[in-house]
Order: structure tokens, then C-alpha cells, then sequence
């Protein structure tokens, strides 16, 4: 059967509980709860009610069915946390914290190599975008990392949203995004070799692409929620390059005006992001390709991750033997072990990203 026009559907939905004796459990919502009346009836014996809070429209009636549980956000924390409470109607009542911290498990080191020809088709993801996993273990759950791409361009079906994270960033490998942010100035196009870093609870979103744009997104924790926030217009109007946020600085790396500079005594060049100052040292981020040279010794690094993407050209890297990489391949080195690359071609960019910022050597 096909649905009736709901274009113009007044009031508010209700969630329907049953109810067998209204006073006791009318008494728990309101008096404990701080739910509040909106309907009852009848007046001489009431056995119906609605009530709203939290967000909530409940409906209380006789009738069959599942209780229900409901899930009350408050300003709790400790041992009141998860609590659970059962109304006099059956209903469980669970309370949660209203903006509980993001979980940062513990780092379980290895080393991993995903390569772009050996990976299963792309799977779709948030906002008709599509997804490759590069660190499939999550190394513990304390980060995560992503090959995103959006084939066809054009607008993206996303919405104003923020992220509880430790640290994500964005780096543009190909295309361009058209994005913006919460109060750093009007829309902007992230090109190919740009990247930001998004500081905790930025409002953000993500508004049209080139075809064939690609990104690698780079997060910690793995698991960590995205919120909406709706009531947000983005832009705000205001420029705010100053702004914390939760400790860390947006920032918005441009390529394009960003010199190279010599990776020490390497022969390679680097060109560096400033991720260092924006994250206040959390994590660092840089490009680095070759100049005179086609190899290159790293020594071990003493942090918790580091993560390179080969953005363009191919190389042959070095740890516990031989392994060809090329562009879209990625990597992950745990802490105490030596790596370098051979046989890299003059048109080789890699990707590196290292938490903390000071834990890797310059080369």
C-alpha cells in the first residue's frame, strides 16, 4: 500500500507505551523523571496520557505490547552511569551520560602493508561516500585510517557534523572538495596535495566534489562517533583562526604555497604541513619525495604510529626484506624498527604521519 501524503503532518510523533494503571507510572515520569504533562484524559478517571522531555513524546495507554527501554541522556558520570530504572508501567528506564568522553584503548603495535591491487571493492560509507581500510586491525582500536573516494562529484549529501576524536586529519590526493568550517571564514577547495586537520568538535561538512576525488582521512580513536548538529548553519560569518578547540588549531594546509626544503642530509626534500603547532604536538605531518637520491634510511621512531601513504610514484620498501609499493599502497611501522626506501622513482611522493610530533627522526 502506498504511504499517504505526510508533507503535511502537524505535531509531534509519539512513542506508545502500554500502561495498565496510569497513576503510579504517571508519577515516575513526571515526579522522577522530570517529564511533563502535555495531554490527559478523560478528566474523571484519566487512564491516558502524553508526556514530553529529553527530547521525548511518550504516550501512556492500556494496551499489549513491549514496555520498551528507554535511553535518558543526563549530566551524570561515575557510578550513576548506565544505571538502569523500571517504571511502574514495565518501561526500563537507562541513563547515560549526556556527552561521555571518547574511549582511547590501548595501542597493540604491528606492522602492516595494504597494497590498492589487492584490496576488495571499495564499500560505501557515510554520505554516498566510498571506503578502503588501511590499517584493517585498527592496531588495538587506537586508530584508523582511510582511502575515501567519491567517483561521480558533484553535491555530497552531507550535513553539519563533528567528530569526539584524539586527531583526524584529511589529505586530498586527487580532485577537489569543496568544504567549510565552524568559524574559519566562508567555503573553501581542499586541491590535491592540501589537507586539514579537524580539531575536536569542529562543525563541518562537506559540500561538493570533483569526479574521481580521492582523500585519505587519517583518525584516533578508531571507533569514535559522529554527531549532527543540525541547528548549525555553516558559515557562521566569522573567521576565527585563533579559535581552540579542545586544545588543538584548525588548520588548512595549502600545497600550493608551501615551499620544499631538505630532509636533512638525505637527499630528499619534505614539505611540512604544520600539523606539529596546529595539534600542539599531538602529531606531525609531512610529504616527502626524492631529490638526488633514490633511497633513504629511517631510524626507528619511539611513538605510537607511523602511518605512510604513497601518493605518486613507486618505491621498494625496506623492512625485514623487500616489499614494492606504489601509488595508493600504504604503510605502518611499529616503534623500535629501522625501515628506509630503495628504488625510488623521481616522481615518488609519500605521505608520512607520526604521533607524537617529536617521535620520528628526520631520516
Amino acid at each position: 500500500m502506498p504511504l499517504p501524503d505526510l508533507s503535511h503532518v502537524a505535531g509531534p510523533a509519539e512513542v506508545l507505551l502500554p500502561c495498565a494503571e496510569l497513576a503510579p507510572t504517571l508519577a515516575f515520569f513526571v515526579g522522577a523523571l522530570g517529564f511533563r504533562v502535555e495531554t490527559i484524559f478523560p478528566a474523571e478517571d484519566p487512564s491516558v496520557a502524553s508526556l514530553s522531555g529529553y527530547g521525548l513524546r511518550l504516550r501512556l495507554a492500556p494496551g499489549q505490547g513491549d514496555p520498551g527501554l528507554i535511553r535518558l541522556a543526563c549530566d551524570i558520570s561515575g557510578e550513576h552511569a548506565g544505571q538502569r530504572l523500571t517504571a511502574p508501567n514495565g518501561t526500563l528506564i537507562e541513563l547515560i551520560d549526556a556527552d561521555p568522553p571518547f574511549d582511547l584503548p590501548d595501542l597493540a603495535p604491528e606492522f602492516i602493508l595494504t597494497r590498492q591491487s589487492e584490496a576488495p571493492n571499495m564499500g560505501a560509507g557515510r554520505a554516498g561516500m566510498l571506503y578502503r581500510d588501511l590499517i584493517p586491525g585498527r592496531l588495538g582500536g587506537r586508530f584508523i585510517a582511510s582511502h575515501i573516494a567519491i567517483p561521480d562529484g558533484g553535491p555530497v549529501s552531507d550535513w553539519v557534523h563533528f567528530h569526539k576524536i584524539r586527531f583526524q586529519m584529511i589529505f586530498c590526493r586527487k580532485g577537489w572538495v569543496r568544504v567549510v568550517y565552524e568559524d574559519q571564514g566562508e567555503p573553501f577547495l581542499l586541491e590535491a596535495g592540501d589537507c586539514v586537520l579537524q580539531p575536536p568538535r569542529i562543525r563541518h561538512r562537506v559540500l561538493e566534489s570533483s569526479p574521481g576525488l580521492e582523500v585519505v582521512e587519517i583518525g584516533c580513536p578508531a571507533l569514535h562517533e559522529t554527531l549532527a548538529d543540525h541547528p548549525m548553519t555553516l558559515p557562521t560569518g566569522r573567521t576565527l583562526p585563533d579559535r581552540d578547540y579542545g586544545g588543538q588549531l584548525f588548520l588548512r594546509h595549502i600545497a600550493s604555497a608551501c615551499p620544499w626544503t631538505p630532509l636533512g642530509d638525505t637527499g630528499f626534500e619534505r614539505r611540512d604541513t604544520g600539523m606539529a603547532q596546529a595539534t600542539r604536538g599531538i602529531a606531525d605531518a609531512r610529504v616527502i619525495r626524492p631529490a638526488g637520491q633514490d633511497e633513504i634510511v629511517f631510524a626507528p621512531h619511539t611513538g605510537e604510529l607511523m602511518f605512510a601513504f604513497v601518493l605518486e610514484g613507486a618505491a621498494t620498501l625496506q623492512r625485514g626484506g623487500d616489499h614494492g609499493v606504489k601509488a595508493c599502497d600504504s604503510f605502518v611501522i611499529p616503534a623500535g624498527e629501522g625501515w628506509g626506501l630503495t628504488k625510488a622513482s623521481a616522481d615518488l611522493q609519500l605521505l608520512q604521519v607520526v604521533l607524537p610530533a617529536d617521535s620520528a627522526p628526520v631520516g
